[in-house]
């Protein structure tokens, strides 16, 4: 080569260098997309069984629990009711009682001729910590003064429970699988309580208690429930939402009367 050709070359290749080129070209091209004709099959393990198909480890599944039976095996368990309220505070299935201030559970005593039953303490009872506190409450003294029965005194006639012992967030309508889960305590405390007549007061109770809604078409009709006469009833609330109800209410609660007195 003569010495420019030489010089000339090497800076090209130079050129070439300061550009970034790492690799010299080859003297045929190479068709890097090519595959090859034939794999080249994996090199088996020494004593490998050639039926032997690894297989990928499943997740374990995680296991369902049943929280309608673990409540109905709870309430089963007590023999009083301070024995199954101490069994509905340690029931930790349902998160309503994580956002709630009280538990709720019952007001009276066992064998009150009428055992009322609400949806749900609202946010005045949370707060309190008892059950109809403030104008709800004095309404539903009025009503059953008026037919001679009380929650009030040393031998109240009423006994005051809920199908949701805890409040549920900004008073909504408790969920079907709430209702579900904690209907066998409500079920174990009627038992319990043993009352001559039942009353269901709001959708909520008739839809976890009798597996219907609709206040408005049910109430005033006699129905049974754990044998026992139940009949479904306006909640206070609604009364005063709603004045003009209270025409039903009264027929309701002489309805109860009567049912009482024969």
């Amino acid at each position: 080569m003569e010495s420019a050709e030489f010089h000339s070359a090497a800076a090209m290749l130079a050129w070439q260098v300061e550009l970034g080129a790492d690799e010299a070209i080859c003297d045929q091209p190479i068709n890097r997309y090519e595959l090859p004709a034939a794999l080249a099959k994996p090199v088996k393990a020494a004593g490998a069984d050639s039926k032997t198909v690894a297989r990928p480890v499943p997740f374990a599944k995680v296991a369902e629990v049943d929280v309608v039976a673990i409540a109905r095996s709870l309430a089963a368990q007590a023999g009083d009711l301070d024995a199954l309220q101490q069994a509905v505070r340690g029931f930790d299935h349902c998160e309503l009682k994580r956002g709630a201030r009280n538990l709720l559970f019952g007001a009276g005593v066992a064998g009150a001729s009428v055992m009322v039953i609400g949806e749900a303490p609202n946010r005045a009872d949370d707060r309190a910590g008892v059950f109809l506190d403030g104008d709800v409450g004095q309404l539903f003294d009025k009503m059953f003064a008026a037919i001679d029965l009380t929650r009030r005194g040393d031998t109240p006639t009423i006994y005051l429970s809920h199908v949701m012992p805890w409040r549920t967030p900004q008073d909504r309508d408790p969920k079907p699988n709430e209702l579900a889960m904690l209907k066998p305590f409500v079920e174990r405390q009627i038992a319990l309580v043993n009352p001559d007549v039942l009353i269901l007061m709001g959708n909520a109770a008739c839809q976890s208690m009798l597996g219907k809604r609709g206040i408005t078409r049910m109430r005033g009709d006699w129905v049974e429930l754990a044998g026992k006469p139940t009949l479904p009833m306006f909640t206070p609330d609604h009364l005063m939402r709603n004045p003009i109800a209270k025409r039903d209410a009264w027929a309701d609660l002489l309805s109860i009367k009567a049912r009482l007195q024969g």
